[in-house]
């Protein structure tokens, strides 16, 4: 089980991006993620006609580390550690910080 999800309110916690909130669009791998609004890079793109495609200098999100990011705590509003525990025979998110279950 990820700990991670598409959809998950982040903030990350080491990088030049360090302090930056935002949600999971995308699991790129077993360790990468997308998230809005972090990681942001130039990038030179050449104009293709045929797909409507204008040619310059384009903002494209890159995949940053899991490790990298921390699911956010709603009751504190701060980054909080994530463990997996079985209730009712099933397998659930729990922050280490409040007990909160996450995505319940």
């Amino acid at each position: 089980m990820r700990k991670i999800r598409k959809g998950d309110e982040i903030v990350v916690i080491a990088g030049k991006d360090k302090g930056k909130r935002g949600t999971v669009t995308q699991r790129v791998d077993d360790f990468h993620v997308i998230v809005e609004g972090v990681n942001v890079a130039k990038k030179h793109a050449k104009p293709n006609p045929m797909k409507g495609v204008t040619g310059g200098i384009v903002d494209k999100l890159m995949p940053i580390h899991q490790s990298n990011v921390s699911l956010v705590d709603v009751a504190t509003n701060k980054a909080s550690r994530v463990s997996i525990k079985a209730e009712e025979g099933k397998r659930v998110r729990v922050l280490k910080s409040s007990g909160a279950v996450v995505g319940a």
